[in-house]
């Protein structure tokens, strides 16, 4: 068998957080009752014009920033001429002659080291429609909602060579988008959505073989597997000397398989024309300068900043900056008590802990900068012991309560009361003759069972410093 290479280029659909559409009004909020969010302008009614949300265009920027994009300063609008019945007005006002962004790129970590992934382009446009097919009426309805809500479009040029590098590069776009605010990149919400251009040649060969696309892949996961199948359909079919055909295809992951949907279009398919209903883009050196001076610091940057400010290991810098979420909320709960190491072991132990076993996001945290920081002060202030802390941790990220009433109102604050820990130390020494023997031949370990069971009967709530610096001596005096 021949060994092949396979080519992967990504076109990445990015929704953009602005609170209106990108020519009209109307909200971008997801969900609502279905065509509640339209109006005569996104639902294409005859006589509207478009008004262009200037936020579009600075979020464009600032992702073609921070993507080391050029930014074009006089770029415009185009129509894209199809017919689909979740486009009402039968065209997508979109960019095709003179994108927003042109010639960026970003680096990856991949199994071979570093890698760079160019970006051919980023432009601007407007979502369709979505199609909901009813199979109790065996009919497919169209919720317009979605018309209008703003994109940016991604291209990358094939430089990628495996599904391992695409989820790197998706990976790393995605955090980027979420870093500058421009997009929540909720993959389950259909905010960042992929397809993926594919083909194979064999290795060394200088040109590359027929795409196919696959559309709107909206998973990781889903990603990774349509992109072996789709590698395997190909070389099968190229290994029996029959053609790869370009066309549009539907990857089906239940099925765990791709089916074509429609031959692959070009441009010219598209009827593609200057929007006349848009005047050109004319982006200042003033704006563009007021787009670079809001840029925030990115993941690579953060990093490195709290390795070296806040004195934090590598892996755990790199874990917290994992997530947006997570890094502001690390940096805000640091704010207020001062102790990032501390903040540092709650995020990596107790929250991964809880994240892993209800199968959360980071993003999904709900606990706030204050009720870690609260927690985290009544440990430092001995007003509860670690133990107690986790218990009231697991409290508050799976409740929201506040730390400082939870451990008022179940009686949870340390036991340091000196007489109080003696007695019950007396008494279990008393009950425990072999534990006692066992020390007193030398099995130091042996004082563990006292002390345990000496927290034990206090439920959770002495000063375990105070309780084996006690137990160590009234053995010793024994």
């Amino acid at each position: 068998m021949k060994a092949y290479e396979t080519v992967i280029g990504l076109e990445v659909h990015v929704e953009l957080a602005t609170k209106s559409k990108i020519f009209c009004g109307c909200t971008t909020q997801f969900g609502g009752d279905p065509n509640t969010h339209v109006c005569p302008v996104c639902s294409g009614m005859p006589g509207t014009l478009p008004v262009l949300n200037k936020q579009v265009v600075e979020f464009a920027m600032a992702a073609g920033l921070a993507l080391n994009c050029s930014i074009t300063q006089k770029c415009k609008f185009d129509r894209k001429n199809y017919f689909y019945p979740d486009l009402p007005k039968a065209y997508q006002i979109s960019q095709l002659y003179l994108p927003i962004c042109r010639d960026g790129g970003i680096e990856i970590e991949t199994a071979a080291g570093k890698k760079t992934v160019r970006i051919h382009e980023i432009h601007m446009e407007e979502d369709a429609g979505k199609l909901v097919h009813d199979p109790w009426e065996d009919c497919t309805l169209v919720d317009y909602n979605r018309c209008g809500v703003p994109l940016i479009e991604i291209v990358s040029e094939p430089d990628m060579r495996s599904a391992d590098e695409v989820i790197a590069y998706l990976e790393k776009l995605r955090l980027i988008l979420q870093y500058l605010g421009v997009s929540d990149c909720k993959m389950q919400e259909g905010s960042l959505r992929a397809d993926i251009n594919l083909s194979i040649r064999e290795v060394g060969a200088p040109e590359f073989g027929t795409r196919t696309e696959m559309k709107n892949m909206n998973s990781f996961k889903a990603i990774a597997r349509a992109i072996e199948g789709e590698r395997k359909r190909q070389i099968e079919l190229l290994e029996y000397g029959r053609k790869v055909v370009q066309e549009t295809r539907r990857w089906d992951d239940n099925k765990d398989t791709s089916f074509a949907m429609r031959s692959k279009e070009d441009a010219q398919d598209y009827r593609y024309f200057p929007e006349p209903d848009l005047p050109p883009i004319e982006i200042s050196d003033e704006w563009l300068q007021t787009v670079k001076v809001r840029q925030p610091e990115l993941r690579d940057e953060k990093m490195l900043r709290y390795e070296k400010e806040f004195d934090i290991p590598e892996y755990d810098a790199l874990i917290i900056t994992g997530s947006k979420h997570l890094a502001d909320l690390f940096e805000e709960t640091v704010a207020l008590c001062g102790k990032p190491k501390e903040v540092s072991n709650w995020l990596m132990v107790e929250t991964m802990r809880l994240l892993k076993e209800q199968e959360m996001e980071p993003e999904a945290i709900s606990f706030t900068p204050a009720q870690l920081s609260a927690l985290i002060k009544l440990v430092d202030g001995n007003k509860i012991n670690r133990t107690v802390a986790k218990e009231v941790f697991e409290k508050i990220f799976k409740e929201n309560v506040d730390p400082e009433e939870y451990v008022e109102k179940n009686g949870l604050g340390m036991v340091s009361d000196d007489g109080l820990l003696r007695s019950t130390i007396e008494q279990i020494i008393a009950n425990s003759p072999q534990s006692v023997a066992d020390y007193k031949s030398g099995k130091v370990k042996a004082m563990g069972f006292i002390v345990g069971q000496t927290m034990k009967e206090m439920k959770g709530k002495a000063d375990p410093g105070m309780v084996n610096q006690i137990v160590k001596e009234m053995l010793d005096a024994l």
